[in-house]
């Protein structure tokens, strides 16, 4: 049978692999839904190519736009735009599958929009977990959702766990002992410190091994996108801060590694490549051809492994302050986001970024949220922590 698929971010770069994945499987996947935020002609391409049954934009002037030009090339697909319809459109009965791909907070709602209706949710946005995660869960078991993580790390820890029948829900216990979350260390993994302070928006977004989004490739050079993914790991797996470790393997080949209570350690390897965890989602339990070369080991030669530098990498550390303080991830999620921004706009220094988050934690705004507005007011004051915080900065 055919799933339909509603793609949140369609003209990103996961957007772009999971599209691959279905062209290269017509027979398994159609395309329901599409969203996109600026982009439009981009998003014009791929309706011509997909005929999707609804789209969503950002402005109803990017909607009258979109809609004029479809007409006239004789598509016909109902064009929608705004938050609401982002909402309206995850939920809708058209898909079975939703891949929540918009990065940043915009990502939250319709993510958990998805959840509540009950869908297959294929998780690469980090912020509906960092957010709320106990809402976000709470919401997903309610809705009777099944989520498969398609971040590399994550969807290597989900096929290295056990299976826990009549729950669906995987998590450390059962005879797991210990995550290992790989990190490949990015960037600077081997630069000298002292000169961190110089790196440019260009030199961070220059990732070793993954062709990523400049938002996310500066959370890879800073390492925060390991932080974030030892808290989402925490909610997804159920698992203590303490039993989740990071470790910098700089090949990209192993992508996360289970430990369990007899000593033995399972992982799964793959060419660093976003096909191959989003077809093991999107077609789970079944496999699938990607399109992705298969690992030559001989040709590898040699995986390396290494401790985390604190030093070097201080958002690493401050994801774990927040997660063992309890509500504060989404304090950390917003003042991140706040300081990347500015580094990307030449506001800040890179080193900047590590002291604006640890500056807004230490405000002592964090709470444990009870509901989507408490989580979205607690992103806004953050934010607003922040803004003061890089204007401070750039003087």
């Amino acid at each position: 049978m055919t799933r339909g698929i509603t793609l949140l971010g369609a003209t990103g770069s996961v957007g772009a692999s999971t599209l691959e994945v279905v062209r290269a499987n017509p027979e398994r996947f159609r395309i329901h839904g599409l969203t996109a935020h600026t982009q439009v002609e981009k998003l014009f391409e791929l309706c011509w190519e997909f005929r999707p049954d609804v789209v969503v934009v950002a402005t109803a002037e990017d909607a009258k736009g979109l809609f004029d030009r479809l007409r006239d090339a004789g598509v016909f697909t109902q064009i929608e735009y705004g938050a609401h319809a982002l909402e309206e459109t995850a939920a809708s009965r058209g898909a079975d599958v939703v891949v929540a791909a918009i990065v940043g907070a915009a990502g939250l709602a319709p993510t958990l929009a998805a959840a509540r209706a009950g869908k297959r949710v294929l998780l690469a946005n980090k912020e509906a977990l960092v957010m709320s995660g106990r809402l976000f869960m709470q919401a997903a078991r309610e809705g009777g959702a099944e989520l498969l993580p398609i971040d590399s790390e994550h969807n290597a820890i989900f096929q290295c766990m056990p299976r826990i029948v009549g729950h669906g829900k995987l998590r450390v216990g059962e005879g797991v002992e210990r995550i290992l979350l790989t990190a490949s260390g990015g960037p600077f993994r081997q630069r000298d410190p002292a000169t961190l302070d110089s790196v440019t928006p260009a030199e961070a977004c220059a990732h070793p091994n993954w062709s990523m989004g400049r938002k996310i490739s500066v959370d890879s050079a800073t390492m925060m996108n390991k932080g974030l993914e030892v808290i989402e790991a925490h909610w997804l797996f159920d698992a203590p801060a303490e039993r989740i470790e990071v470790v910098v393997h700089p090949q990209s080949i192993v992508h996360s590694l289970v430990s369990y209570a007899d000593g033995s350690v399972l992982a799964q390897l793959g060419n660093p490549d976003m096909r191959t965890p989003i077809a093991h989602a999107l077609a789970y339990p079944e496999r699938i051809g990607a399109g992705v070369r298969q690992l030559n080991l001989t040709v590898i030669a040699r995986l390396d492994f290494e401790p985390p530098d604190f030093k070097r990498f201080p958002c690493l550390k401050l994801a774990y302050d927040a997660l063992a303080q309890g509500g504060a991830a989404a304090v950390l999620n917003a003042a991140n986001e706040i300081a990347v921004e500015a580094f990307l706009q030449g506001r800040i220094r890179f080193t900047g970024i590590a002291r604006i988050v640890s500056a807004v934690l230490d405000a002592g705004l964090a709470v444990q949220p009870d509901s989507l507005e408490h989580v979205l007011q607690l992103d806004k004051t953050a934010r607003a922590a922040a803004q003061i915080l890089v204007a401070a900065e750039a003087r």
